[in-house]
């Protein structure tokens, strides 16, 4: 009994010592995972799981949004808050160069699940998707928007055209289709000035 005793208080001690060690590993491990995480899976996670967050942009706006599209340069939101067109009450869409982006709140669950996110495999081709592709189709669908810039200079009008790095904004107010005669002017809005692009409805993919 006296051995037998003995070598279950060694059993119990070595069964101790490993499962220390592997506690030690499985710590490191998470550690040295999250080294290598970066924003975008982070954001890819939220996007899949339609987070509610509050986006503060570097401009010192904070909008409250519905995360939903993740792409190249860029992220797709929903206004979590009405807005007013032309005397109507709509919900609108966001896209926001990531560049633009000071900061994100979400509760702490969505923060934690955030940190399982996994890299895929390949990106989706709407990952893939750049910041002119997106915005040479609002110009061919002649979507009106509200254009924030960093300079706080806003404008509101409809994309006459995307180029490489930049945009052309027949400005118009609110509520009026492009026409001629309701056109004030144009603007060339670099991509770079870009804080924010509203849309009224679901119309940013």
């Amino acid at each position: 009994m006296h051995w037998d005793r003995l070598f279950e208080d060694l059993e119990g001690q070595l069964e101790s010592d490993w499962e220390a060690e592997r506690a030690v590993l499985d710590a490191e491990s998470e550690r040295l995972r999250i080294a290598r995480l970066d924003l975008r899976a982070r954001l890819r996670a939220l996007c899949r799981a339609g987070t509610d967050a509050t986006v503060d942009l570097v401009d010192g706006q904070r909008l409250a949004v519905t995360m939903q599209t993740l792409g190249a340069e860029w992220i797709a939101v929903a206004s979590r808050s009405a807005a007013v067109e032309g005397g109507r009450t709509t919900a609108s869409a966001l896209l926001l160069p990531l560049e633009a982006i000071a900061g994100i709140t979400v509760d702490h669950g969505a923060l934690l699940s955030s940190l399982d996110a996994l890299v895929p495999a390949e990106h989706s081709l709407r990952e893939r998707m750049t910041l002119g592709f997106v915005l040479r189709d609002l110009a061919r669908r002649r979507v009106s928007v509200h254009i924030s810039t960093r300079t706080g200079n806003d404008a509101h009008g409809t994309i006459d055209r995307a180029a490489a790095d930049h945009l052309d904004l027949a400005v118009h107010d609110p509520g009026q289709a492009r026409r001629a005669d309701a056109v004030h002017g144009f603007r060339i809005i670099p991509f770079a000035s870009v804080v924010a692009i509203r849309t009224s409805g679901n119309q940013i993919p």
